[in-house]
């Protein structure tokens, strides 16, 4: 029965191409949204500001030119006709909304107003305060809904009032103050009425600069996905060609060593010797090489099947045990005396051996690498636990996260003495997350290393005994 990783492979691909179009989409967004909200703050000051200012200028020339008028009247005891009809002029015209004189006292001396029922809080608004020149002061009055000419049955009205004044003096005594207000309502909702609308509109080219960043970013994504799968071919092309001429260049090798093993001397033997051991490990670089790609091309297939992995592992210790002899290494196997599990036999075995094959590089002559399968519960599933241990170098804590990185070395000039590449973890992750599982390292440094392997594909309970190699 064949796993569906190619369509694992698309979807994890999928996912890694949408969430970087994801985060160009969110970065094009903000940038944009950053200028469009710059944009209706420029606008919004620019208009309250000019049309404040303007409002401001019409009460100031407005008090400035019924001011000496007023100061006359106080010094006659009453307005001319002249001064009453400018002063109603200005009222209708709209230029202000009431205008008052009160004495030192804050006594009303005479005065008018739009909406006679509002006297009692405008002067309430005006009470202790004596303006200094071009002074402004804002305030809020409400149409009250028992006053003449209104029903009760209407709600308060709120009057927005920019109120300005002029002290009045005959000499250098205050003889009264007078107060001018002009009804800012209408440029009030005016003004909010513009904030709603730019508000409003700036949602609507939001969701138009969402549609442009994603646009945007899908297309930026273009490039990025042709570079991605031409490197890919690439690679797979590449490490397919090379893996014909290195086995024939090996071959090659050892006809030459047989014929001529006679013949040449020593120093010959060494460099023949050398060619060899690099032959060797440039076709498990390829080899390793060729595997990654048809992964990350989705060419690569688990084939999965029941069966006892505790036979192949034997096996595979027993084939191993050359490598761990040479260094005086002792392997240990600690196993059930039976495990159904339920995966990719080839694989899982290349597993195995890239984790005995790490730990008896890196560990130094008469240490102890041991390997022990087990049961496991994984998120209340069967699952199978491998540990492989050993006493070697170790792996400081800042780099156990990124040794299954590809071409990654710890000791880079350590590996390069022992044949490394960099490559196998990358694919034992590989492995193991093809078969939904999960790997981590735990390490000191001078003591060892242990990694622990979690898949969930045990099919079956073994209630044996543990037997040891």
């Amino acid at each position: 029965m064949k796993f569906d990783w190619l369509s694992h492979i698309r979807d994890w691909k999928k996912d890694m191409f949408v969430h970087t179009q994801n985060r160009l989409t969110f970065q094009y967004s903000v940038l944009i949204t950053f200028f469009l909200t710059l944009f209706i703050t420029v606008i919004y000051f620019l208009v309250n500001t000019t049309i404040s200012y303007e409002q401001k200028q019409q009460l100031q020339i407005t008090a400035d030119q019924q001011v000496n008028g007023i100061a006359n009247a106080l010094e006659d005891g009453t307005l001319s006709t002249q001064e009453l009809e400018n002063l109603h002029a200005s009222q209708e015209s709209g230029n202000q909304f009431f205008y008052y004189v009160v004495n030192p006292n804050g006594e009303l001396l005479f005065g008018e107003e739009v909406i006679h029922p509002l006297q009692p809080e405008i002067l309430h608004l005006l009470q202790g305060w004596l303006p200094q020149l071009n002074d402004i002061r804002y305030g809020t009055v409400m149409i009250r809904p028992h006053g003449h000419g209104f029903s009760r049955h209407e709600e308060k009205h709120p009057i927005d009032l920019m109120v300005t004044g002029r002290a009045l003096y005959q000499g250098n005594q205050l003889v009264g103050v007078f107060y001018i207000g002009k009804d800012i309502s209408f440029y009030n909702q005016l003004i909010h009425q513009l904030l709603v609308t730019l508000v409003t509109l700036g949602i609507l080219f939001l969701g138009i600069a969402l549609l442009l960043s994603y646009f945007m970013s899908k297309r930026a994504m273009v490039p990025i996905r042709t570079s991605f799968n031409q490197q890919r071919e690439f690679a797979a092309d590449a490490s397919h060609e090379l893996r014909t001429p290195l086995s024939i260049l090996h071959s090659s090798l050892d006809v030459l060593e047989m014929e001529e093993k006679e013949n040449i001397s020593s120093f010959s033997r060494n460099v023949l010797s050398n060619m060899k051991d690099e032959v060797r490990r440039m076709t498990s670089l390829v080899g390793d090489l060729l595997t990654l790609a048809r992964s990350d091309s989705g060419l690569l297939e688990l084939h999965y099947e029941s069966f006892d992995f505790i036979p192949p592992v034997g096996q595979l210790v027993q084939s191993t045990q050359t490598l761990a002899h040479s260094k005086e290494i002792r392997l240990q196997l600690h196993t059930p005396a039976a495990m159904a599990v339920y995966g990719d036999l080839e694989r899982l075995k290349q597993l195995l051996y890239i984790l005995l094959d790490n730990a008896i590089k890196y560990t130094p002559n008469g240490g102890d690498v041991t390997l022990a399968l087990s049961a496991h519960t994984s998120q209340k599933q069967p699952a199978l636990c491998i540990t492989v241990e050993d006493t070697g170098i170790g792996i400081p804590e800042d780099e156990q996260l990124r040794i299954f990185d590809r071409f990654y070395r710890v000791d880079k000039n350590r590996s390069k003495q022992l044949g490394g590449t960099g490559l196998g973890l990358a694919i034992a992750k590989w492995i193991v997350e093809a078969h939904h599982g999960t790997i981590h390292v735990s390490s000191t440094p001078g003591s060892g290393s242990t990694f622990t392997v979690i898949l969930p594909i045990l099919k079956t309970n073994s209630n044996d005994g543990g037997r040891s190699k």
